[in-house]
């Protein structure tokens, strides 16, 4: 025989009491999200201004008249800006600002033409491709990366002597298509993450390896190229000791180089040396913005893959 069990209700006071409390721990971890977003924004945009003080200040120095460069106390504003300096600069007497700017653009567009393509083709044949000792070169690939540059300049410098092609483009052209092993593993590990039953499927179609990589891989892994692009682009524009050590002729120089040789010739004019220099990052400014979104996605895609 079952035995019923006669509960009183509680009061009112008491069944009330968890809803009434309800709102308030929404409220308390409302308020708690709030101060984490503002603590963590607060110290994003403190490390944005002690990144975005030294171009400012050389953006203000552009606008000021050489004197004032290093007025005391600093002058964190220009009493009256000196916007010609720009167009001065343009046409400085021994200094060819345009020919020094299309030295640039072409040495690191073909730098980054050359660094994608060998870096695409070379990480896909180690994704994708079986051959003997595919592992072994691998691994030495990646052993490079621990090897400074400045161990192997000396035997380059040596091997493009003997070539005879010093003083020309050349030394610095031909690595890049050469490959970097820090992005040829960069896009081995992004074409690990991709399913190979698409490649499978090419094959059954009639594709050949050529075509399956070319109109296949290459557009799944857009992302990935275009951050190569950027980085090497930015590394190639500011790049000085290449050009410093293998080109003789001025007229070769690209922007990272002239813009110490006006300040070799031209100590004082200051003003000028940072509107020059305010100048050249304006490429890079513009790229970044028009690649931003791509740049992003790359950045969040790649180094997560296999």
């Amino acid at each position: 025989m079952e035995k019923t069990v006669f509960t009183e209700p509680l009061p009112d006071s008491l069944a009330a009491a968890p809803r009434a409390n309800l709102p308030a721990r929404r409220i308390a971890g409302r308020n708690i999200r709030l101060a984490q977003s503002v603590v963590r924004y607060g110290l994003l945009s403190v490390v944005s201004l002690a990144f975005l003080l030294p171009f400012y200040w050389m953006t203000i120095s552009a606008l000021k008249d050489d004197e004032e460069v290093f007025a005391q106390p600093i002058e964190w504003f220009p009493a009256e800006p000196q916007w010609n300096n720009f167009i001065d600069v343009l046409d400085y007497p021994g200094f060819p600002f345009w020919r020094f700017m299309l030295n640039s653009t072409f040495y690191a567009s073909v730098v980054t033409i050359g660094t994608v393509l060998s870096c695409a083709a070379a990480g896909y044949g180690f994704a994708r491709l079986r051959f003997p000792g595919r592992d072994l070169l691998f691994m030495l690939t990646v052993a490079c990366l621990m090897i400074p540059g400045i161990v192997t300049f000396i035997p380059t410098f040596i091997l493009f002597r003997s070539l005879g092609i010093l003083g020309s483009w050349w030394p610095l052209l031909l690595p890049a298509f050469c490959g970097s092993p820090f992005f040829i593993f960069m896009m081995r590990q992004f074409y690990i993450g991709i399913p190979q039953e698409l490649s499978d499927a090419a094959r059954v179609d009639g594709a050949g390896e050529f075509r399956i990589f070319a109109q296949i891989m290459l557009p799944l892994v857009r992302p990935a190229l275009l951050v190569m692009a950027v980085f090497t682009f930015l590394w190639t524009w500011h790049d000085f000791f290449g050009p410093l050590v293998y080109l003789s002729n001025r007229d070769m120089y690209p922007l990272s180089l002239g813009l110490h040789s006006f300040r070799s010739q031209h100590d004082t004019d200051w003003n000028m040396m940072m509107a020059a220099a305010t100048i050249s990052t304006l490429p890079l400014i513009v790229i970044f913005f028009l690649a931003q979104r791509y740049f992003l996605e790359g950045v969040r895609l790649t180094g997560i893959k296999g």
